[in-house]
């Protein structure tokens, strides 16, 4: 049996209220390339695994399921499982547009090639989710996504890979796998990056077109959340990668100090107040959530004994 262009690998863990649309979205891309779907459960406890069981039976894709050990080891498992050439990365609450598998593939048929390329896709919000100027400025700014600061769509450097809409060679995956000790889904997928990029030649670029549409709610106080385990994986990653410790926020004695509490206060008293009219406040967004993310660098470096000896 001849190997798929691609195997579209989907982690899921108890996202029923989008994991359906998802999946109907994968069926009916618009392709020429010859794909194959493999969908990971983590560990889920609510109706995923009947669901998917019923799926399977009138749909030609592959279904795993393991203990809950986090996206990194379920992306690893599906790669591991996966027979096609390309592996494309999904999200269980990013919905691809009917073209998204083939956008990625014209554009890795397009490019001349000088060595490996992975191909980053766009992700917007789902229509049904109410966007904000907040929203907005965490899909284009850098904290969630960062698509508005790409400056070469050719040469796009390894804090862009994002796992929700990325492929890229099965080979080097093989290789160099996801590591699965990060604690919270924050950081695992760019220590990957930074991997293949210094030791594998990869070079990653951004092609807009590959569009996937994403339906996961949150506000600032999520988010706040959000970047205190992010500060918290960071610091797994700089135990990994000590030389990234000015990228991460980590000096050599460890991460900075906890800014003063009451400008805090004040920032997120006027952040909630106004998140829901359309009033643009990134320099206190930044300030705010840099807050929370350096508790969550305090708490790493606290709880894992600071740099790895």
């Amino acid at each position: 049996m001849s190997k798929p262009d691609f195997s579209i690998v989907i982690p899921t863990f108890e996202r029923m209220d989008v994991l359906p649309e998802v999946l109907e979205a994968v069926d009916d891309q618009d392709t020429g390339a010859a794909f194959e779907v493999v969908v990971v459960d983590d560990g889920s406890r609510d109706g995923t695994a009947s669901f998917l069981r019923s799926w399977r039976a009138v749909h030609p894709f592959r279904v795993l399921r393991q203990e809950n050990r986090g996206p990194a080891a379920a992306r690893n498992a599906g790669v591991a499982a996966a027979r096609g050439r390309r592996v494309a990365f999904l999200g269980d609450d990013t919905v691809p547009a009917s073209d998204w598998l083939a956008a990625h593939d014209r554009t890795r048929e397009e490019d001349p090639g000088t060595g490996p390329v992975a191909v980053l896709g766009y992700t917007r919000w789902h229509p049904r989710i109410r966007r904000t100027r907040f929203l907005e400025f965490i899909n284009e700014e850098g904290l969630q996504f960062g698509y508005g600061l790409i400056d070469d769509p050719e040469d796009v450097p390894f804090n862009f890979f994002y796992t929700s809409n990325i492929s890229l060679p099965r080979a080097l995956l093989l290789e160099e796998p996801l590591d699965e000790g990060f604690p919270y889904p924050a950081w695992e997928d760019t220590e990957l990056a930074y991997r293949l990029t210094r030791r594998l030649g990869l070079r990653i670029v951004y092609e807009p077109k590959a569009v996937t549409l994403h339906d996961h709610p949150t506000d600032f106080d999520r988010f706040c959340d959000r970047q205190e385990k992010a500060g918290y994986s960071a610091v797994v990653f700089y135990r990994l990668h000590p030389e990234l410790g000015d990228f991460l926020g980590i000096g050599n004695g460890g991460p900075p100090p906890v800014p003063s509490r009451v400008p805090q206060v004040l920032r997120e008293l006027l952040v909630r107040a106004l998140q829901s009219f359309p009033v643009s406040l990134p320099r206190i967004w930044q300030e705010a959530l840099r807050y929370h993310y350096i508790l969550g660098l305090r708490r790493g470096w606290r709880e894992l004994g600071g740099a790895k000896a």
